[in-house]
C-alpha cells in the first residue's frame, strides 16, 4: 500500500510542476514570440516546454538522474509531435491535437514511472518534514476540486459545439435570388459557428427585403452552431461563386468560430476581401478575421473577454474599445454578440439608407439602435459576482437537458436567443433541438435546420423551451414526457429578453446577469429577477477539498496503525537467526 501511495504523491507532485512551469513560463513565450504565439502548433510545442521544464526542475530537487528525466521529456513531447504530423497536412483539428496529446501524454508518463517504478516508489524526499506535510495537505485539497472541476469543464466545453451523433445531408430550402439585390453572405466554418453571431446578422438583413441573403459553409453538410442547432449552409463557397458569377459578394458577414484556422475559411475570406466586399466581422469574428489578414492596417473592435489576446496576437490591427463597432472603411467590426445587430443596422445604413435601417431594428425589437454613430458601451473587465462563470463551468455537472422545440417560421433570433444563453459560459442546461416529427424546419426567412430528435422518440428531457412569438400565440405545443412547454417568447420585446428571465428565475440571477454581460445586452435594459447566489454549487469545490483532505488523513492513519504493529515473535527469531 505505502509504495503505491508514494507512486501517486510522485506523480501529483509532477503534475503541479507541470502546472507550474506553464503558468511561469507562458507569459514569456508571449514576449519573446509575439505575433506566432496564437498558432495551434507552436502554442502545443511551447506548452509542451513549459510542462517539460518545470516537470524535470522538479524531478532534479527529487533526486532524479539525467536518463529518467530525458524519458519522462520524451512521453510528454512525442504524442504532441506524433498528432501534430497529421494537423500539418490538415488530416486533424487543432482540438485533436491538445485533446489528444494530453491523453496520450498521461499514458505514455504512467508507462515510463512503471517501467522506473523503483524511483517513483522508494525515492526519498529531500525537502524538511513540514514542507513536505503542507504540500501534502494542499494536494489533498487541491486534488478533487481541480481535476473534477477540469472534468466537468472539459465536457461542458465540449458541449456547446457537440455535432450531431449521425449528420444527415439535406438540401437547403429553394428561397428567391435576385440578381439586382446586393448580396450578403453569412459565413460558417466546417466545425460551427456561434449561433447568435450569424443569425442575427441574417435575420436583421433579411426583413429588410434589400438583399440576398445567404449562408455559405465549405461543404453542403450541416453546420453545428452552438448548442446543437443544425443549420444546412444555402451555398458552398464554391457554389457561391457560381452563383455570383465569379465576382465577391457585396458583404461578408464573420461570426465567432470554434477554430480561427480553417483553411477553407480564411481563403474564402481573403478572397471575397481582394474583391471588394464589405467585411462585417461580430464578437470573436474578430479574431477569424484577423487571423485571415483582412483587418491588418485598419481599426477595430471585438468582444470585450478577447481584447487583450487580440491585441497581443494581432499587432498589425488598431484594436479598440468601448464602442458597439467601428466603421473602418471596407471593414466594419463589432464588439461582442449582440453588438452585431448594431454593426448590420451599420451596413444596412450604408448601403440602403438610414431609413432602411431603422425599420429593420424596428421589426427585430432592437430599442438600442443609433443612427449613423455607434454608441459607446462600458469597458468591461471581470467583477467580484463573475466568480459564477468560475462555478458554472467547473461544478455545473447537473444540468437538465432542456428540449427545443423548433417550428416553422420561427425567427432566426428567437432561434438564437435559446441555444446560445443556456449553453456556452452559463450551461444552464444542454439544449437539444426537437421537433414533433418534420425532418427539416424552415426558419422566418427560409433557412433550413434539422432537428437531432423528434419529441416521441427523445431522451428523457427535463423541460420544454418553445421558442417563438407565433408559437407562443398558438400555444399548441403538445405535452410529451410530462413536460409543460415553457413559451420563451409569449411577452413582447426583444428576443433575448425571455430567455435571460427564465434563467434568472429558475437557475439563479448572477448566472443570468453573466450571460447578459458577455452578450454585451445593454446594461438595465431588462429587471432579472429570481434566485440569489447558488449557495449550494459554490459548497461542491469546498466538499471536494475537504473530501481529499479526509482521505489524506483516512491513508495516514492506516499507515501509522500498521508501523505501531507488533512484530511476531518468529519473525523476531527468525531474524536472529539470520
Amino acid at each position: 500500500m505505502q509504495p503505491v501511495f508514494r507512486f501517486c504523491v510522485h506523480l501529483l507532485e509532477m503534475v503541479v510542476a507541470m502546472l507550474a512551469g506553464m503558468f511561469a513560463l507562458g507569459p514569456l513565450w508571449a514576449l519573446a514570440l509575439p505575433a506566432a504565439i496564437g498558432q495551434p502548433d507552436v502554442h502545443t510545442l511551447t506548452m509542451a516546454t513549459d510542462m517539460a521544464i518545470g516537470m524535470a526542475v522538479w524531478m532534479r530537487v527529487r533526486g532524479h538522474g539525467w536518463a529518467g528525466i530525458g524519458e519522462m521529456t520524451t512521453a510528454m513531447y512525442a504524442p504532441f509531435i506524433v498528432l501534430l504530423v497529421p494537423y500539418w497536412f490538415g488530416a486533424a483539428s487543432a482540438g485533436v491535437v491538445m485533446a489528444g496529446g494530453h491523453v496520450l501524454m498521461v499514458i505514455a508518463m504512467l508507462a515510463v514511472m512503471l517501467r522506473r517504478r523503483s524511483e517513483y516508489t522508494h525515492l526519498g524526499h529531500r525537502l524538511p518534514r513540514v514542507v513536505v506535510r503542507i504540500g501534502a495537505v494542499v494536494l489533498a485539497l487541491a486534488v478533487l476540486p481541480v481535476s473534477v472541476g477540469a472534468a466537468v469543464a472539459t465536457v461542458n466545453t465540449r458541449s456547446v459545439y457537440a455535432p450531431a451523433p449521425s449528420p444527415s445531408a439535406p438540401a437547403p430550402a429553394s428561397r428567391p435570388f435576385d440578381p439586382a439585390l446586393p448580396t450578403a453572405v453569412v459565413v460558417l466554418g466546417a466545425d460551427g459557428a456561434n449561433v447568435a453571431d450569424a443569425l442575427g446578422p441574417f435575420e436583421v438583413l433579411a426583413v429588410t427585403g434589400r438583399f440576398n441573403v445567404l449562408t455559405a459553409a465549405p461543404t453542403p453538410t450541416p453546420v453545428t452552431l452552438i448548442g446543437g442547432l443544425d443549420l444546412v449552409p444555402d451555398v458552398t463557397f464554391e457554389s457561391l461563386a457560381t452563383r455570383l458569377g465569379g465576382r465577391a459578394a457585396d458583404v461578408v458577414v464573420v461570426p465567432a468560430m470554434p477554430r480561427t484556422d480553417e483553411p477553407a475559411v480564411l481563403d474564402f475570406l481573403r478572397q471575397q476581401a481582394s474583391g471588394g466586399a464589405l467585411m462585417l466581422s461580430v464578437c470573436w469574428g474578430g479574431g477569424v478575421a484577423a487571423a485571415a489578414g483582412v483587418l491588418d492596417g485598419h481599426t477595430a473592435t471585438s468582444h470585450w473577454y478577447y481584447l487583450d489576446g487580440l491585441e497581443k496576437d494581432f499587432p498589425e490591427v488598431r484594436w479598440q474599445r468601448g464602442v458597439r463597432y467601428v466603421d473602418d472603411g471596407q471593414v466594419v467590426s463589432t464588439a461582442g454578440v449582440l453588438s452585431g445587430i448594431d454593426g448590420t443596422l451599420r451596413v444596412i445604413e450604408r448601403l440602403a439608407g438610414t431609413q432602411v435601417a431603422s425599420a429593420a431594428a424596428e421589426a427585430v425589437g432592437w430599442r438600442h439602435y443609433s443612427p449613423g454613430t455607434p454608441l459607446p458601451i462600458p469597458v468591461q473587465r471581470f467583477g467580484a459576482g463573475d466568480a459564477i462563470a468560475a462555478l458554472n463551468l467547473s461544478y455545473r455537472w447537473d444540468a437538465p437537458t432542456a428540449g427545443v422545440l423548433l417550428t416553422e417560421g420561427v425567427g432566426e433570433l428567437e432561434l438564437a436567443s435559446v441555444f446560445v444563453t443556456y449553453t456556452e459560459a452559463v450551461y444552464a442546461a444542454r439544449t437539444l433541438a426537437t421537433s414533433t416529427g418534420a425532418a427539416t424546419v424552415r426558419s422566418r426567412h427560409g433557412l433550413t435546420f434539422v432537428p437531432r430528435a423528434t419529441l416521441a422518440d427523445a431522451p428523457r428531457l427535463d423541460r420544454l423551451l418553445v421558442p417563438g412569438a407565433a408559437a407562443a400565440a398558438r400555444h399548441d405545443a403538445p405535452t410529451m414526457h410530462g413536460l409543460r412547454p415553457t413559451y420563451l417568447h409569449a411577452a413582447p420585446g426583444f428576443a433575448f429578453d425571455g430567455p435571460l428571465r427564465d434563467i434568472a428565475a429558475n437557475v439563479d440571477v448572477p448566472s443570468a446577469a453573466w450571460r447578459a454581460k458577455l452578450l454585451e445586452y445593454p446594461a438595465g435594459d431588462i429587471t432579472l429577477t429570481g434566485r440569489g447566489w447558488p449557495w449550494e454549487r459554490t459548497l461542491r469545490p469546498v466538499v471536494l477539498a475537504l473530501a481529499g483532505l479526509a482521505l489524506l488523513a483516512g491513508g495516514l492513519a492506516v499507515q501509522r496503525r500498521r508501523a505501531r504493529r507488533p512484530v511476531p515473535l518468529d519473525d523476531h527469531r527468525a531474524s536472529a537467526a539470520a
